[in-house]
């Protein structure tokens, strides 16, 4: 039995989506997420969007508020969203994740080995409707604003 751990990203935008990156085992930390993800992914980002306004989102986790990652994205004049402390029913890449990990736990042949469960990842990323990923973005505003109704607690996504 093969035992690792690693952890994986991607990025979402309306009408597209970044490949699903899978980091080699080890903890994500601060340099890892700015050379593994903001330097190759955030400039595909900007030049997709190129004259487009937009909102940059992560998932409030530690590595993503490094002094180089702030640095890099005020550089490229790139605004960020502002999370609150505790605000994971807003973030449309949490039900990306659950829709992923729903669809390997339906698979006939679930993942053995950890090169079966990295293909398995990708397939399913690859595989995923673009429709679902717009349609999470687009309930955005929703969700900020059912979360200003009821002051921040739970809202029912």
């Amino acid at each position: 039995m093969e035992v690792a751990v690693f952890s994986f990203g991607g990025g979402i935008m309306f009408g597209s989506r970044t490949n699903l990156h899978i980091f080699d085992a080890g903890s994500v930390n601060g340099t890892r997420y700015y050379n593994e993800i903001l330097l190759p992914y955030v400039r595909l980002f900007l030049e997709a969007l190129w004259g487009l306004q937009f909102l940059f989102m992560d998932d409030n986790a530690p590595c993503h508020h490094t002094l180089a990652a702030k640095q890099l994205l005020e550089s490229e004049d790139i605004e960020c969203m502002d999370w609150p402390a505790r605000s994971p029913d807003l973030n449309p890449i949490k039900y990306v994740w659950d829709f992923l990990g729903r669809h390997l736990a339906a698979r006939t042949l679930p993942p053995v080995t950890i090169q079966e469960l990295r293909l398995a990842l990708q397939d399913e990323w690859a595989a995923m409707p673009q429709q679902l990923i717009d349609t999470l973005i687009l309930s955005m505003g929703r969700r900020c604003e059912t979360c200003l109704a009821v002051r921040g607690d739970h809202i029912p996504y």
